[in-house]
C-alpha cells in the first residue's frame, strides 16, 4: 500500500481549513469526500482543529527540505 503524497495531505489539509472557516461563520459544513457525507457542527470545532494540526504536520512531513520542509531527527544507539 503506498503512502500519503504530498498533493494528498495538501488536500485534505485544504478541506480541513475550508470546514474551520465555515463552522466559524454558521453552525455547520458538509465534507464530502469518496461517496460519503459528514455533518459537522460548532461543537466539532475541537475535531476539526485536531484534523487541521494532523494534516498541517503531514504537509510540513512531506514538503522536501529545501522547500520549507521539516528535518528529521534520527538517533542511532550502539549495541
Amino acid at each position: 500500500m503506498a503512502g500519503i503524497t504530498l498533493e494528498q495531505a495538501q488536500a485534505q489539509l485544504a478541506t480541513w481549513l475550508a470546514a474551520s472557516t465555515a463552522v466559524a461563520s454558521s453552525q455547520s459544513y458538509r465534507i464530502e469526500a469518496n461517496n460519503t457525507s459528514r455533518y459537522l457542527t460548532r461543537a466539532d470545532a475541537a475535531e476539526i482543529r485536531a484534523q487541521v494540526t494532523f494534516w498541517d504536520g503531514k504537509v510540513k512531513e512531506l514538503t522536501p527540505i529545501g522547500a520549507g520542509g521539516r528535518r528529521r531527527t534520527r538517533y542511532i544507539v550502539p549495541e
